[in-house]
């Protein structure tokens, strides 16, 4: 039986839209992040047999298959290929899943799974075609727009607040408990995961960039209560301060059998105890997250009581606050370094970005079993379970 098994897990910092990272190509940043991987791992270049990418936007500087570009600049073998998928929000955790289940079956001994979004550079909707309103998705094939309707992400929110009486205070209170868990996360060092990524600044001079640059460490309420909401003018509650912040990133996940790992002289850091990926509606389309947990704590035989660590992907505010409301789970039970309202929100990244905040919150709360969650647009979501190897 073979076991596949984290051997490590880094992401960058996460830049704002415009930011830190505007400079710099979204092959780049991956390329640093893959090398950065590689060093604190351990593992040589030419044990990697694959890489798998998550992005969403796949066009411009995103284009031609980012993974195998990212590869090849981060000087791994070219023998060594690349894919590069699209599950939307959930695909850089679909990466890592993949990663596992080519262990898992033997096709390989080293898998990256990564993911990287430029935001800055490669707009959101770039790769596909909308019509002049912003949620009309009219590149979609008309046969099934008459199936199903099928929404922009955000009108998905608002249905979520509806459904499960939220208002709007009570999403702006989340949005803001963001912000202040995830400066207090940063400014206590806890982000073990996240490797510094160097950027050309003026002239000829480089900087190097070590935290989140989205967090407001100072927040002003009467500034996010004043906003007004984006997808519903008249009567909607989602605005831009309880929605996740569009962001430039990139995280990789070292995947490796466990055995093949220790006879090469590495150390696995957690195993994985369920990957899963399940459809739900496409209207509603942020509600998966309910179903994929329920899905990954049957595959697993686990109760609530076990999970030491729970990482929500906060889409928006609505998204995880329908997941506490549905299973009666306390906020302060999850997203407690804060999530993507506060850190942002690098799509095809985030994924494998949460992974590597799990394992590195496990190691320092010195806890055995994480949970993490992603809705995705179109009605899916994916979930993981791990469990830390002492």
């Amino acid at each position: 039986m073979r076991s596949p098994s984290i051997i490590e897990a880094v992401r960058s910092p996460f830049g704002k839209r415009g930011g830190v990272f505007s400079g710099l190509r979204p092959d780049a940043l991956l390329a640093q992040v893959l090398t950065a991987l590689l060093s604190r791992s351990g593992a040589a270049p030419d044990m990697i047999d694959d890489v798998v990418v998550g992005c969403v936007s796949q066009a411009g500087e995103q284009g031609g298959n980012v993974a195998r570009q990212a590869s090849l600049l981060a000087g791994l073998p070219i023998r060594t290929p690349g894919v590069t998928l699209n599950r939307m929000c959930s695909s850089g955790q679909t990466a890592v899943h993949f990663a596992a289940q080519a262990i898992a079956a033997g096709d390989a001994d080293y898998v990256i799974g990564a993911g990287v979004e430029h935001m800055s550079r490669v707009p959101m909707f770039l790769d596909v075609t909308l019509g002049p309103a912003f949620s009309d998705w009219s590149g979609l094939n008309p046969d099934l727009l008459e199936r199903y309707e099928m929404p922009h992400q955000g009108i998905s929110a608002e249905l979520l607040a509806r459904h499960w009486h939220m208002s709007r205070p009570e999403l702006d209170a989340y949005a803001m408990q963001s912000h202040r868990r995830a400066s207090a996360a940063a400014m206590a060092g806890k982000h073990t995961e996240i490797v510094p990524i160097t950027v050309n600044a003026e002239g000829s001079a480089q900087t190097r960039v070590l935290h989140d640059e989205g967090i407001r460490h100072q927040l002003d309420p009467e500034r996010v209560a004043a906003l007004r909401p984006l997808f519903d003018p008249e009567n909607g509650v989602v605005t831009a301060a309880n929605s996740s912040q569009m962001t430039d990133g990139a995280a990789a996940v070292l995947v490796a059998d466990a055995d093949r790992a220790r006879a090469d002289g590495l150390q696995p850091k957690a195993r994985f105890l369920a990957r899963v990926a399940i459809g739900s509606d496409p209207r509603m389309q942020l509600d998966g997250v309910v179903a994929s947990t329920r899905e990954a704590l049957r595959r697993a035989g686990l109760q609530w009581q076990d999970i030491d660590w729970i990482e929500i992907n906060e889409a928006f505010a609505s998204v995880p606050l329908a997941w506490s409301r549905e299973f009666d789970v306390g906020q302060d039970r999850f997203n407690l370094w804060g999530g993507a309202i506060a850190h942002g929100h690098p799509l095809g990244a985030t994924g494998a970005g949460l992974i590597a905040k799990t394992l590195a919150a496990l190691e320092a709360m010195d806890g055995e079993i994480g949970l993490i969650v992603f809705c995705a647009g179109h009605g899916m979501s994916t979930a993981t379970l791990i469990q830390r190897m002492r």
